[in-house]
């Protein structure tokens, strides 16, 4: 079973069900219907579904685990949501509540190839000898280590040598 045969509501269950179950072990229907905001009736066709699919253990009434295959799924579904939320957040200084909701809906779209490209972006960024650039929104791009010598753009602006940084476009 790919996790691109699933469905973006099939893909929130399961995400539900992986965050809900590193708390309490287990999911029950009301604390997926919680957790997602939605109506306990939704929750059992989802659950009928993703137990058909082998994606989880379900019957009526009892608790709701992940199958070992789920739990790829599910893992695969959650870093994809985080890495795209640490994108937004790190790289291009999204609030974080908002970039948690735009990565919710991205995540069911973006491909796993372009997800990574993303992670290893922001990971440059962060390593990068500039000292990483970030966003601000007043004034746009900049480097968060404006003094370092290693950045042409700071040095060509005089931040190296002591000057505020100009803004990266």
């Amino acid at each position: 079973m790919s996790e691109t045969n699933l469905t973006a509501s099939q893909e929130d269950y399961l995400e539900a069900i992986y965050q809900i179950s590193a708390v309490k072990m287990a999911a029950r229907a009301k604390d997926i219907a919680t957790f997602l905001n939605v109506r306990a009736s939704s929750v059992t066709g989802a659950l009928r579904s993703l137990g058909a699919l082998g994606l989880i253990n379900y019957s009526p009434y009892d608790l709701i685990t992940l199958t070992d295959e789920g739990r790829v799924v599910a893992e695969d579904i959650v870093h994809r949501h985080e890495a795209l939320k640490r994108f937004m957040v790190e790289v291009l200084g999204v609030d974080s509540g908002e970039a948690d909701e735009v990565a919710c809906r991205m995540e069911h779209s973006v491909p796993k190839d372009i997800v990574e490209r993303f992670v290893k972006y922001a990971e440059y960024v962060e390593q990068c000898p500039k000292g990483g650039i970030t966003w601000d929104p007043r004034s746009g791009y900049y480097c968060r280590d404006s003094g370092h010598s290693s950045c042409d753009r700071c040095r060509a602006s005089g931040a190296a040598a002591g000057k505020p940084a100009k803004k990266h476009n």
